[in-house]
């Protein structure tokens, strides 16, 4: 055998190893996945034995210690709905129109200290958040507003929102920092303005990676567990105004989950109310995938 030859056999064998290896990797990953969506089936369908899927989803009562019990998580499910909704009015503008900036409009010196800052707060642990929101955000609205309770749906929405914005504006300014600076010359070569390359050039060239960083952003809105525990309000009802308190799903599983006996009914409806957030998310995100593709198809052919 020549060294040549030796040399390629060698090679081809460590790419067959590199190749297993990363197979193993993503099978153990996926498997942990697999085995923790059955975990939650199993431990979640047999609630539904003593009630119906109907009762369950649509019903307006969360009492699962009274007697007799009722698990109506209607509530939970507006509740989630309500918070991500907001947060993503306040989040989506504020994170994309930051990224045009920082990305189009501001110098370099200041994207070099404004860009590490916004990462760092993507990095702030929400329970450092949801104090703030609960310490200093939720007396000031009380006495700003002239409302009964500062912990209300408002106030979850706003912590939200503020814990979604980093992650929407440092995707979004890396989708739109690079789009070939090919793109925006000839647009201004051929004279349009710099408004005009932002709105017809740049956007439709980025748009894949802004709708990757908005869903980001409202799924971690969507599935967020301490801020909704701490600033919501905790209250199962549902909500007449956006200073009512709320208790979304997450919020719901993590306050009464220590304390339901173990494999009883309460337990159950707890992962039960696990799956509903999963399948929602599940929505969401396969949604949002195909907004994403389409608009990475239509900014292709805009182009």
């Amino acid at each position: 055998m020549t060294k040549d030859k030796y040399k390629g056999t060698l090679r081809r064998k460590k790419e067959k190893w590199i190749k297993s290896l990363f197979f193993l990797i993503a099978f153990a990953s996926i498997s942990v996945m697999a085995l923790i969506v059955v975990f939650l089936f199993m431990e979640g369908l047999p609630i539904f034995g003593k009630v119906s899927v109907r009762e369950f989803v649509f019903g307006h009562y969360w009492y699962p210690t009274s007697e007799p019990a009722e698990f109506g998580i209607f509530p939970l499910i507006i509740a989630s709905i309500a918070v991500t909704a907001i947060s993503s009015m306040m989040s989506i503008p504020l994170g994309v129109f930051t990224a045009l900036y920082l990305a189009e409009v501001a110098s370099q010196r200041l994207r070099e200290w404004v860009k590490p800052v916004i990462e760092l707060l993507a990095a702030l642990p929400s329970v450092v958040i949801g104090f703030f929101g609960m310490v200093v955000v939720a007396p000031f609205l009380q006495q700003v507003l002239d409302i009964p309770v500062g912990l209300n749906l408002f106030n979850a929405s706003l912590m939200l929102a503020f814990m979604s914005v980093p992650t929407i504006c440092s995707i979004s300014e890396d989708a739109i920092f690079s789009v070939p600076r090919e793109l925006k010359e000839a647009s201004l070569a051929l004279g349009a303005t710099r408004w005009e390359t932002i709105r017809r050039v740049i956007i439709p060239a980025s748009i894949s990676g802004i709708s990757t960083a908005v869903i980001l952003g409202m799924s971690r809105a969507i599935g967020e567990t301490m801020v909704v525990l701490m600033v919501a309000g905790g209250a199962a009802m549902v909500p007449e105004s956006i200073f009512d308190p709320v208790r979304p799903m997450p919020a719901s599983i993590a306050a009464e989950m220590a304390e339901a006996p173990f494999r009883g009914d309460h337990y159950y409806a707890l992962f039960a109310t696990g799956i509903v957030l999963f399948v929602f998310t599940m929505i969401f995100n396969m949604t949002a995938d195909y907004v994403s593709h389409r608009y990475r198809q239509t900014g292709a052919s805009t182009l």
